[in-house]
């Protein structure tokens, strides 16, 4: 029988991150993972070979290069956009670009009349007469929202969002986003390597037989007949499947490509957001592209996938307008996954649940989610980037 402080559950991204900042706060943690490989549901696949065997595809993948040149996102994250306005749209779009870099919540004399908690985001584009096609762009290529819901919502989010995204413009000139060289992979392992480094301990290809609960609090984890004794637990859905629930479901179609995608200029990276407006649906479509350039392919060869929010019982009907744009196409692989959430905060059982990724292309969701997490488990705010790891809830500094 051994003794933690926390156990932690599968190692994605959100559970390697949370298992870091637990080990270096000083807990005893213990990380378990089912699989035999880490990253969990946003795991990198690598060989090729792995690929097809994963999505149980016939065929061969000898034809597309060698396998050990491949490191394949199953949920790939990150965004880079292009200039789409003409010479009037930008004059307006810079106005709206300025007061977002100046506006600051704490200071009412940069809000220039805009009520950041009143104003609607619709009032808010209005006021700088952007057109619809600018509206469009604004809100679904910078704010990076999925739907056009945010328009009647208040525009403070929105503000904060087009600041986000300008700011880390500027940092790079060329995109507001990073995505890693061989792939997403060694963001959990770096994450993983921290918890270690600080004394997390670390078991993979281990399985999980219960979880022991005492006056329905978590008391220890039973894995392969051995207990292992906890005060907090930390996990993705999977090992939890009676507390969570479905809100939704994603498709992703993972297309391997011989040739850029037409009309970006022969990109070696880029992403596609076709707004749902255009295409008559509730939320938009994502194309991301990544190739030999991030050494997550073979030499000229592409990876592009293709993820949306499914809305009919055909899925892969739904996404058919952003797979048009990537033809010809040399090998699919498609999955359909729920969108599954916690059903309780986890204070009273002490068991903490992520949320499962949702089809979006960037992690502004998903770091919310760590941060509503940590603010669970530990009743301190997460600031990320911040001279300090976290802030007291109990603090009475701004």
């Amino acid at each position: 029988m051994e003794e933690y402080d926390i156990i932690v559950l599968g190692t994605g991204l959100k559970e390697c991150i949370l298992s870091g900042l637990m080990s270096q706060s000083g807990k005893r943690v213990l990380h378990i993972d089912k699989n035999p490989h880490s990253g969990g549901e946003s795991a990198s696949i690598s060989p090729l070979e792995e690929l097809y065997k994963t999505f149980k595809v016939p065929g061969s993948a000898k034809s597309i290069g060698h396998g050990k040149e491949w490191n394949i996102d199953l949920i790939p994250k990150f965004f880079l956009s292009n200039d789409l306005m003409g010479m009037f749209d930008k004059r307006r779009f810079r106005k709206l670009l300025l007061f977002a870099l100046n506006f600051d919540v704490r200071k009412p004399r940069t809000y220039q009349d805009v009520d950041p908690n009143k104003m609607t985001t619709r009032d808010l584009f209005c006021r700088f007469d952007l057109g619809l096609d600018v509206m469009e762009f604004t809100g679904h290529a910078i704010a990076l929202h999925s739907s056009e819901g945010y328009l009647d919502q208040p525009c403070g989010e929105t503000i904060r969002r087009i600041r986000l995204y300008s700011e880390s413009l500027s940092r790079h000139n060329t995109s507001p986003y990073l995505y890693p060289v061989y792939g997403l992979r060694e963001l959990p392992q770096g994450f993983a390597r921290l918890s270690a480094e600080y004394g997390g301990t670390f078991l993979l290809n281990r399985a999980v037989d219960e979880l022991v609960m005492d006056n329905g609090k978590v008391k220890a984890v039973k894995s392969e007949g051995k207990l292992f004794h906890c005060k907090q637990l930390i996990c993705d859905p999977s090992y939890v499947p009676n507390q969570v629930r479905k809100v939704g479901r994603v498709i992703r179609v993972i297309c391997l490509l011989n040739h850029p995608v037409k009309n970006t200029h022969e990109a070696n990276s880029c992403q596609i957001i076709i707004p749902q407006t255009q295409i008559n649906r509730k939320s938009d479509i994502y194309i991301s592209v990544v190739s030999y350039a991030h050494n997550v392919a073979s030499d000229g060869m592409y990876i592009a996938t293709v993820s949306t929010t499914a809305e009919t019982s055909d899925p892969e009907k739904e996404v058919q307008p952003g797979l048009e744009l990537l033809e010809p196409i040399m090998q699919k692989f498609v999955k359909v996954s729920k969108v599954l959430v916690p059903k309780e905060d986890g204070k009273k059982s002490q068991i903490f649940v992520s949320c499962s990724y949702d089809a979006v292309n960037h992690f502004d969701a998903d770091c919310e989610d760590i941060k509503d997490m940590y603010r669970r488990i530990t009743g301190a705010e997460l600031c990320f980037g911040g001279s300090e790891r976290h802030q007291s809830l109990n603090s009475d500094d701004d």
